[in-house]
């Protein structure tokens, strides 16, 4: 089996770590025998994204969404077409922001989104942000788990009707929501930073068979090959202690 990821703008939206998401999907596909292609895409690169079993796109600045922006809503009928064929979409932060109606910058300045999605994002009053550590409870097709990870977004993402998960500790897609991020089966878009992958080993397998079922319908979450994930596991069971999250 193959797993073919296009990351989408690796050259400037690249905050927090983002590459050990991608670094964590190779590996675990390879300890595997499933074979991982990651394509980049830089702005003005012309690419067919149907041909991709996941899409990618990390987190950014205000100045780096400005500066994509563009490019990304003249590949909005081909991103359209590669997620009504299958392909899975992750997105972090700023890719999750630019997949909704608009996102309004810290400069008041507002940057049209992709409208994939109901959901908007506005920027925090005076300048305020959501950042810290955060866990989440999070329901993926019936299997729950909690996720932990780092946010750090002045924007407040709203009218989300689908979210990844209920926060247990910290803020989430806004202050006070009491959700965090989104997902609908397709797509799974969050603000959980860190890298998310790594600190993560559930959703990182989710994501590599949500990818392989694009060309794999038959293919079940069960047919991944186990690995050792006793380190993240405990070191996961120590962030929820210090969050003070049973």
């Amino acid at each position: 089996m193959e797993v073919r990821i296009c990351w989408m703008y690796h050259d400037i939206m690249d905050l927090y770590g983002d590459k050990g998401n991608m670094m964590v999907l190779k590996k675990r596909c390879e300890a595997r025998g499933i074979s991982c292609t990651i394509d980049t895409l830089e702005i003005g690169e012309e690419k067919d994204l149907t041909q991709y079993d996941l899409l990618f796109l990390g987190g950014g600045a205000d100045k780096e969404q400005m500066m994509l922006i563009d490019d990304l809503l003249s590949r909005k009928e081909n991103i359209k077409q590669a997620l009504k064929q299958g392909t899975f979409a992750l997105l972090i932060c700023g890719g999750y922001q630019l997949f909704g109606q608009y996102y309004i910058s810290a400069d008041n300045e507002k940057i049209e989104g992709l409208k994939l999605f109901d959901y908007y994002t506005e920027t925090g009053d005076n300048g305020s942000r959501c950042i810290g550590n955060i866990a989440i409870k999070c329901n993926l097709d019936g299997r729950e788990i909690i996720a932990v990870g780092f946010e750090n977004h002045g924007g407040q993402t709203r009218n989300v009707s689908s979210p990844l998960g209920s926060v247990l500790n910290g803020h989430g897609n806004c202050f006070g929501a009491k959700q965090e991020g989104f997902y609908n089966g397709q797509v799974l878009g969050t603000y959980m930073h860190g890298p998310l992958l790594p600190k993560n080993p559930e959703i990182a397998d989710f994501i590599i068979y949500k990818a392989l079922k694009a060309k794999n319908p038959d293919v079940a979450l069960t047919d991944l090959i186990p690995l050792d994930d006793t380190l993240e596991h405990k070191a996961k069971e120590a962030m929820l202690h210090r969050l003070q999250v049973k």
